[in-house]
């Protein structure tokens, strides 16, 4: 696996550089014509010019008597025979050379700036503590009456967060998002309130009406950013509102980090937002550079601290080891009736082993080392180099805790399943079951999709990948229109699979709407399979068409394959049309006693291809329909019992019909048998003269299937 990674990334270098390489090859010959015209005539403009073209030549015969010397580095450059000339352990050699000369030149320069780093506290005057508190004193009113309104406004805030999590508790996933993005609605207004009122409260009351001074202007903006990046962080870790928490942790743990983390945000926003302007426009710019030094310095501390104090509990939660998850607090029953015990006993180390368990158990080293190379970023590039850095980090992290709660919505959906209304699932049994097996696939999809997402954005944040700049390139927007399109199109094919089919199922029900006939189940299922193969064909030629495959010669190879099968599969192709055919004329349905190529039986299962009989012996009988000349149906609308009564020869034949009436109003008399009379009793007469008795025929009207009871 480390081979093949190694491959794609020495192949993706090699295609960049290429790709370079054939942009400047393209543009060289563009910019070649203007600069060869322009040097033309500038050569022309000389040699008009007496004194220039004088001058020219005075220039060329002192160029001709003094030779250059040659400098050491061209004479051992001439000396060094070409690199294909070399030995391979003469190339070995040159190649470790220029790398660990290269590598020793970064060390220098490294060293270099890091002895130089701590120059930049040099910056610092002693009036810094001074010029804030001057500006703190111009800014009293204004960050008391924006600190009071948000104060206010987040109590009555809250309250609202409490009632939207009862009401999350009770209902389903899609109320949950619902109130979740309600929530943060919310929030949001709340800031820009208390953003608003420092406003107004400066521009009527401070300074001149309707005038605002750059420090106001510089603490309103930092306010609304500081504030609206903790609303980022409490849709995280939602402290007020449990049940609309994304995130699998407990009540203690997600105030406790968004506690910590806010203050992080607070402290490095207003440092870098408010405090270190002021600080260069009434002190120094290298002053400001120290003060955001100094800032960066106290986060990274914070940091480690946070990460050397939560590790094992980190650790617990990560392995699902403890009911509490996350930061090793107590959560105290009495202020927090919803809270569990944090801190559990120690439990007893987990065997279970792998890498993702390795990880889980030692992430804080990763951790202390990306925040030791943060710490190397401030030193040599102190100053807004290092904030920008934060700033990605943050956004490395909130974009990683939003995918981690994005797919933890997910997976509550997939364990929690699909539960249809009472209503419907009686309509349609079996539409519950489809959605529970089809949805957790796609979810699964959606998680994948969900973390490629998370990565490129985490990827672009730190600055690895331009992933606008590939967005919009060709190869991009190519890529991200099939995914999508193939995506559009496998929901739509799924939607109408699935309208289709639990039509068919609601139609076959018997207890909703008509009851269907023998002739209508044979022709729904019939509808249903083909609808489903026709369905999966045409979705597979669009989802190739879509990924770019020229579907042409595919659509020919069928037709050829279709034909030759065709030619060597006759019967069945008969079978097929003759079944389609019978069925459309409803010839027999499931149930009905017929006679089929010369068999008569009761038909337990019909296709488009065959029908199965059942004679009276129990035998089971399949017959395909390419042999089938006649069907005789025996239940079809009605039926006749038809009596050939043998008489002697002595008998009276209207003494017989007399006779046989009288039994026929007898059997009508019978309840039992009377409801399968459809008509009266058909006398025929005198049907055939035997050798011992005369045969009278006559017939009785009666319900399809009960002419033989």
């Amino acid at each position: 696996m480390f081979r093949f990674l190694v491959a794609v990334a020495l192949s993706f270098l090699l295609s960049v550089s290429t790709a370079f390489a054939q942009e400047a090859a393209s543009e060289a010959p563009s910019d070649a014509p203007a600069a060869t015209e322009d040097t033309l005539n500038r050569l022309i403009e000389v040699l008009e010019d007496d004194t220039a073209r004088a001058a020219l030549l005075d220039s060329l015969r002192a160029a001709e008597t003094v030779a250059p010397e040659a400098t050491a580095e061209e004479e051992q450059a001439a000396a060094t025979p070409p690199l294909e000339e070399l030995s391979f352990g003469r190339r070995i050699a040159l190649v470790t050379q220029e790398a660990s000369e290269n590598i020793a030149e970064s060390l220098s320069r490294t060293w270099a700036q890091l002895t130089r780093a701590p120059k930049v506290f040099d910056g610092l005057s002693g009036r810094e503590g001074s010029v804030l508190l001057d500006a703190l004193k111009d800014l009293a009113l204004v960050i008391a009456v924006t600190l009071i309104s948000y104060l206010l406004l987040r109590q009555v805030g809250k309250s609202i967060f409490a009632r939207m999590s009862a009401s999350a508790r009770d209902g389903g996933l899609a109320r949950a998002i619902s109130l979740y993005l309600s929530s943060a609605v919310i929030d949001v207004m709340i800031v820009v309130a208390a953003w608003a009122a420092g406003y107004a409260i400066t521009l009527l009351v401070l300074g001149d009406f309707g005038q605002i001074g750059i420090r106001q202007t510089l603490y309103l903006n930092a306010f609304l950013l500081v504030e609206l990046a903790k609303v980022a962080l409490r849709m995280v870790f939602s402290p007020a509102a449990p049940n609309l928490r994304p995130l699998p942790i407990a009540n203690a743990p997600a105030r406790y980090l968004n506690t910590r983390f806010g203050l992080i945000v607070s402290v490095a926003g207003y440092a870098q937002l408010l405090v270190i302007p002021i600080i260069n426009s009434n002190v120094s710019r290298a002053a400001g550079q120290a003060i955001s030094t100094l800032v960066a310095f106290a986060i990274l501390a914070f940091a480690i601290w946070l990460v050397l104090g939560n590790r094992r509990a980190v650790t617990r939660w990560m392995l699902g080891e403890t009911e509490g998850q996350g930061t090793g607090q107590a959560a105290d029953p009495a202020t927090d009736p919803e809270a569990t015990e944090i801190v559990a006993p120690a439990p007893r180390p987990s065997r279970r082993r792998g890498a993702l368990t390795y990880l889980a158990r030692h992430w804080h080293w990763p951790a202390l080392a990306y925040l030791f190379a943060m710490f190397l970023v401030v030193l040599l590039r102190p100053g807004d180099a290092a904030f920008r850095s934060f700033v990605a980090s943050g956004q490395v992290v909130l974009v990683g805790l939003l995918g981690f709660a994005l797919s933890g919505f997910i997976t509550r959906a997939m364990v929690r399943g699909i539960v249809l209304p009472g209503g419907v699932s009686a309509r349609v049994p079996l539409l519950e079951r489809r959605l529970n097996t089809f949805v957790p696939k796609a979810l699964f999809v959606l998680r994948l999709a969900i973390f490629a997402i998370v990565l490129l954005l985490a990827f672009n944040a730190i600055g690895l990948i331009d992933l606008r700049a590939w967005l919009v390139s060709q190869f991009g927007l190519r890529l991200t229109s099939m995914i999508l399109s193939v995506a559009f199109i496998l929901l739509l094919s799924f939607a109408v699979w699935l309208a289709l089919t639990s039509w068919i199922d609601y139609r076959l029900n018997p207890e909703f709407g008509q009851v269907a006939t023998a002739r209508e189940r044979t022709l729904l299922t019939l509808l249903r399979n083909a609808a489903t193969i026709a369905l999966i064909i045409i979705t597979a030629m669009f989802v190739l068409s879509e990924i770019g495959l020229d579907i042409a010669p595919l659509l020919a190879s069928a037709g050829v394959l279709g034909l030759a099968i065709g030619f060597g599969a006759q019967k069945m192709v008969q079978d097929i049309i003759t079944g389609i055919f019978i069925q459309f004329e409803n010839a027999m349905n499931v149930g009905d006693v017929v006679t089929v190529g010369g068999t008569t039986g009761t038909v337990e299962r019909l296709t488009i291809r065959s029908v199965s009989l059942r004679d009276l012996h129990g035998v089971y009988h399949i017959i395909p329909f390419s042999s089938v000349d006649m069907v005789s149906n025996y239940v079809k609308d009605y039926g006749y019992f038809v009596c050939d009564m043998g008489v002697a020869y002595r008998e009276s034949v209207e003494e017989v019909r007399e006779a046989m009436l009288d039994a026929f109003r007898e059997l009508v008399g019978d309840p039992e048998r009377a409801v399968n009379i459809l008509g009266e009793l058909e006398w025929f007469g005198v049907q055939a003269f035997g050798d011992s008795a005369v045969v009278l025929r006559a017939r009785i009207k009666c319900i399809p299937g009960t002419q033989w009871a």
